[in-house]
């Protein structure tokens, strides 16, 4: 009857009644998570009739990838199933995260036709963590500037846009982390970068007002809106339906550094333009875009095009 505890169930009954192997039974029986109650005068060993669903919970758990020693103690009444449930479900959110970005990187492999070295660095890359991939570019932005007294509105700019893979990062988002990586390490990139840097806190120093990065990003969308239209309209940098369009962007830069508009300031604001235009930097925020899925900045035209006006003026 039900409840009824006498040992009656041999382990050729449970293997009958649960459908796994007497092999089984007995590895878990040795391991102690499913002890018999007696033993029979021959040694043999006798389950109790709570035997079946015992095995059937240990089953499950094991199913699940619960070790025996986790579900002792879960039998022992030391743990809770759900305990050991939402153990398991953070382990098993680990392990589809690292079989997603293995599935990424073997599909940029094969897109890309890697060679084994290529293979391994992407691999090495992107199984990184979250805070290894901030911290790889967070040595890049200290040892850049270190020492240069950096618009601090810029160094927080910098240090806000790290790279976030998502849980499922595609193929583009791969290859982005891996060339975003390669370029943070790459000294001509450092010095290219600590070389501007230097450049712009001599211009901060020079101009007559200190506009904040609202500011900055506005003028940034109206030189990349003026010029873009200029190229539509096939308006070529050197000719006179240019200058109307450079004689405003470079009123407009004049006003926002404070700077008095004029032959000197033309040349330098041509300056900092070549100084600051290094298609390097710009791909550095392309890179974090993709990687973050955010809208990617292309001002390498604007720039070139209002650069090509002023020297041609």
């Amino acid at each position: 009857m039900d409840g009824d505890t006498t040992p009656s169930h041999s382990i050729g009954d449970l293997a009958r009644l649960t459908g796994l192997t007497v092999k089984t039974i007995r590895f878990w029986s040795d391991a102690g998570v499913v002890q018999p109650a007696a033993r029979t005068p021959a040694g043999y060993r006798l389950y109790d009739h709570d035997a079946p669903a015992r095995l059937g919970l240990v089953r499950t758990l094991r199913e699940l990838g619960v070790g025996l020693a986790t579900i002792r103690q879960v039998l022992e009444r030391e743990v809770t199933v759900a305990e050991v449930a939402a153990v398991h479900a953070e382990a098993l959110d680990l392990q589809i995260r690292t079989l997603q970005l293995r599935r990424a990187v073997l599909r940029a492999v094969a897109g890309r036709g890697s060679t084994p070295e290529e293979t391994e660095l992407m691999h090495k890359l992107a199984n990184l963590s979250d805070q290894e991939r901030r911290r790889l570019v967070g040595d890049f932005i200290d040892s850049t500037f270190e020492g240069l007294d950096v618009d601090p509105e810029f160094l927080a700019t910098m240090r806000n846009g790290m790279p976030e893979l998502p849980e499922e990062p595609t193929t583009a988002q791969i290859d982005a982390w891996v060339e975003l990586a390669e370029l943070v390490q790459d000294d001509a990139f450092r010095a290219a970068m600590r070389r501007a840097a230097v450049d712009q806190i001599q211009a901060r120093e020079q101009a007559g007002s200190r506009p904040g990065p609202e500011e900055a990003k506005q003028l940034a969308a109206l030189i990349q809106e003026r010029t873009t239209r200029a190229r539509e309209a096939g308006i070529e940098p050197g000719t006179a339906e240019a200058r109307p369009v450079l004689d405003d962007l470079v009123a407009r830069c004049a006003e926002w550094t404070g700077q008095e508009n004029g032959p000197e300031f033309r040349q330098w604001l041509l300056d900092r333009l070549e100084i600051g235009h290094d298609a390097r930097f710009e791909r550095y925020w392309q890179l974090i875009a993709v990687i973050n899925g955010w809208p990617v900045p292309d001002m390498g035209p604007a720039t070139e095009w209002l650069a090509a006006a002023l020297r041609a003026a």
